[in-house]
């Protein structure tokens, strides 16, 4: 690069406005890509949380659905019936039967049970009175009155907060879960009590916030706080409950002066609310890497750019430089000295010196221009701007192009001022047309490009008839001599003054032998009897896919519109023969298509050439009739051979957990509800149904062959949902997998849990 280019301040000026122009959208699209980052982190987080709240209500749903349930069982148990629990011979049973409920719940700290108006109090540890059992349990705001009245006036099951609890020389957290029974009755005959430690409820949230900052809470119908999780943040229990209002969702608050992201989950079981809260400045504080990586990325573009700046102010500069110094050459001036100024300005003062060069060549580069229009029918250099400065105006609706010649008979008589009338532009209101002359290479032609508007009345042959005479008219009165006139079709684009001009050429040379001084006209020219006997090749092409596609009654209405078209037409014996033949060799050449080349041997050889045409018809007919069952034999037997190997395929991956309708019709190439339709017409079961199938038989053979646990042995199957799984294998065998499995192996007594185990 020229050090001298930094001393022009107009170089300097397309720096600075590249700079300008490169570092706007940079910074705005950098600011656009770490909100965005910061967003997206945001999204996933907040998503993540919804998630495991989620997962969270649904395991304490289950929790106390699961409490629920053992109240239920506890009511009917006979062991613990008011009689039995007071009779001192069975209320060992009782006990020991308090003790295996608690025992089948792992959030169960202790269960009690209470029949109302009785002085005592059962638990899985024997029996004592209410005062008894109030010292034990010292609640800090649960006190004994209000512990007996809950317990003889609950009607639906309660959770009371967690409390301080003292018991001897330990202080707990606990949660009172109160459950009438027997339950849903409205009149309740004891209570169940639960104590759940605060620390089970917690242990389920603790992970909801990871390794952010914030807090995790639970609140009843009510909303009171029934368990809280504090991970180095806190907040009022006014601003708390505050948020327990807030619809299910992802929400932005203000908590003691910060924002702070909210995500709420609603029980619709038990009206519970779960939430969590953490500041959003953490979001934030998540994506430094992903900040220092844009500013690295900032730097490194900010000089990428003032390299492609300064690169691009060079290729903008140059071409101005070279035509300074050109404008600025001293035998470049003809008027005197270049003004003093920028490069531009010099550049504007050479380019006035030129204008007055440019106007002396106007009529050669108006001449080449049409010219190249006639020749190529290229428009797209036409530009406005250039049609303004030749004076040149293609507006109107139609056009085409005419051709002349004087030979031997000019002897030179155009003068040239009377050519340059010709070659202007030359109106003819009366006709609404005009026209542009154009000089051909030939010293005895001549073009004109003529466009004008139809006037409605006259047929638009007659028209270019009377523009044409018009013109010939003009030319006697320059000239003195009656030229030949070639004319080309009329166009509706100047586009296609191009096929316009070489119809016209075409004319001027097939112009009758000394005819000189005549007009000839190409559409003329074109005009020529038209065979109407010959059957079109578009519906030979029909004929011909119809057959492919196997559709015979296509192939017959197409052969029976052939044939009633030669009927008509009436052709020779032997056009009609050769018509037939025709028809014949399209059917043959597509049966070799689809490899069927007996075709040919059904076919009687005198029905096509001296039979009738319904004999003709009737071969063709045939014909079709037999290519459109071999196709369709074919189509059959390729499609049971894919659902067999769409078979055998299931047989191979049912095991795969991502098996689906959609991953078979891309492995085979077909569509889903083909092969869902197919499958189960050569099946006999649908494709889910075939997969549960296959994935149950193999369960069932290795519950009998094998020991794993169950949770395995679904999973090697290809079964995600143990839980569901059970049900289904339970609905189609009557059984569960473990009682299955001892049916056939006495040795095994598992659990049918999810985690797992199988059981009896």
């Amino acid at each position: 690069m020229k050090w001298s280019y930094f001393r022009s301040r107009l170089f300097l000026k397309y720096i600075w406005s590249y700079l300008f122009i490169l570092l706007i959208p940079l910074i705005l699209t950098t600011l656009f890509i770490y909100q965005n980052a910061v967003s997206s982190l945001r999204s996933q987080i907040e998503q993540s949380r919804y998630n495991q709240l989620t997962q969270t209500k649904n395991i304490i749903d289950a929790r106390l659905k699961e409490l629920g349930e053992i109240a239920s069982r506890l009511s009917y148990d006979d062991r613990l019936t008011p009689s039995r629990v007071h009779d001192p011979y069975y209320s060992r049973d009782a006990i020991q039967a308090l003790d295996q409920y608690k025992a089948t719940s792992s959030i169960i700290g202790e269960l009690f049970l209470y029949f109302h108006k009785d002085q005592r109090i059962y638990s899985s540890k024997g029996m004592s009175s209410l005062d008894v059992f109030a010292d034990k349990y010292s609640f800090r705001s649960w006190n004994r009155t209000e512990l007996v009245k809950d317990l003889n006036g609950v009607k639906y099951p309660t959770m009371r907060p967690a409390d301080a609890v003292r018991q001897t020389y330990l202080q707990k957290s606990i949660l009172a879960y109160l459950v009438p029974i027997t339950p849903n009755n409205p009149n309740p005959h004891g209570t169940v009590l639960y104590f759940i430690e605060e620390s089970e409820l917690n242990g389920l949230i603790d992970s909801i916030l990871g390794n952010y900052k914030g807090l995790s809470y639970i609140f009843d119908d009510k909303g009171q706080i029934l368990a809280a999780n504090r991970q180095g943040e806190s907040i009022g229990d006014a601003d708390a409950r505050s948020l327990f209002d807030l619809p299910p969702g992802i929400h932005s608050r203000t908590l003691n002066g910060i924002p702070h992201s909210v995500v709420s989950v609603k029980s619709g079981q038990n009206g519970w609310t779960y939430l969590s809260v953490m500041p959003s400045t953490q979001f934030f504080s998540s994506v430094v890497h992903v900040r220092s990586f844009i500013i690295m990325l900032l730097c490194i573009a900010a000089l990428a750019g003032a390299f492609i700046a300064l690169l691009l102010a060079r290729m903008q500069y140059e071409p101005i430089s070279s035509l300074a110094e050109y404008a600025n050459h001293p035998k470049r001036t003809a008027g005197g000295s270049p003004p003093r100024g920028n490069e531009l300005e010099r550049i504007h003062f050479a380019l006035r010196e030129y204008s007055s060069l440019a106007d002396l060549q106007e009529p050669y580069a108006r001449n080449h221009v049409l010219y190249m229009l006639l020749k190529y029918g290229n428009t797209d250099s036409l530009t406005p701007e250039l049609q303004e400065a030749f004076g040149l105006r293609f507006d109107r609706p139609r056009h085409f192009a005419m051709v002349t010649g004087w030979g031997a008979r000019n002897d030179g008589r155009q003068d040239p001022e009377s050519l340059r009338r010709l070659l202007a532009r030359a109106e003819y209101a009366a006709l609404g047309a005009c026209t542009y002359g154009v000089e051909l290479p030939q010293a005895d032609h001549l073009a004109l490009i003529v466009s004008f508007v139809p006037d409605g009345m006259t047929e638009e042959f007659l028209q270019v008839r009377q523009i044409v005479e018009a013109v010939r008219g003009r030319m006697r009165e320059l000239f003195d001599v009656i030229p030949a006139i070639g004319v080309g079709t009329c166009y509706s684009k100047p586009e296609q003054l191009n096929p316009s001009y070489i119809e016209a050429c075409s004319a001027f040379e097939l112009r009758a032998e000394g005819s000189a001084g005549t007009a000839t006209y190409f559409e003329k020219l074109s005009d020529e009897p038209k065979l109407a006997s010959w059957i079109p090749g578009s519906e030979l092409l029909k004929l011909s896919q119809s057959l492919k596609q196997g559709s015979y009654d296509v192939a017959a209405q197409t052969i029976g519109t052939a044939v009633r078209s030669l009927q008509t037409s009436r052709p020779s014996d032997l056009l009609a023969r050769c018509i037939c033949f025709d028809i014949l060799n399209t059917m043959l050449r597509t049966a070799s298509e689809l490899d069927f080349h007996d075709a040919i041997h059904d076919i009687a050889p005198h029905a096509i050439s001296g039979g009738s045409w319904e004999d003709a018809e009737n071969v063709f007919l045939g014909l079709a009739s037999r290519i459109c069952a071999q196709v369709e034999r074919k189509n059959r037997i390729e499609e049971h051979s894919q659902i067999d190997r769409i078979a055998a395929y299931i047989d191979r991956h049912y095991a795969d957990h991502t098996l689906s309708l959609e991953k078979i019709a891309f492995e085979f190439a077909v569509s889903p509800s083909h092969v869902s339709r197919s499958f189960k017409e050569k099946v006999g079961l649908n494709f889910i149904q075939y997969i549960w199938q296959k994935r149950l038989e193999e369960v069932k053979r290795q519950l009998t062959s094998t020991s794993d646990p169950l949770k395995d042995i679904i999973a090697r199957v290809g079964y995600l949902d143990t839980p569901n799984f059970i049900r289904r294998f339970k609905k189609e065998t009557g059984l569960t997998p473990g009682q299955f499995r001892k049916l056939y192996d006495s040795a095994g007594e598992t659990d049918d849990s999810p985690d797992g185990t199988e059981g009896r």
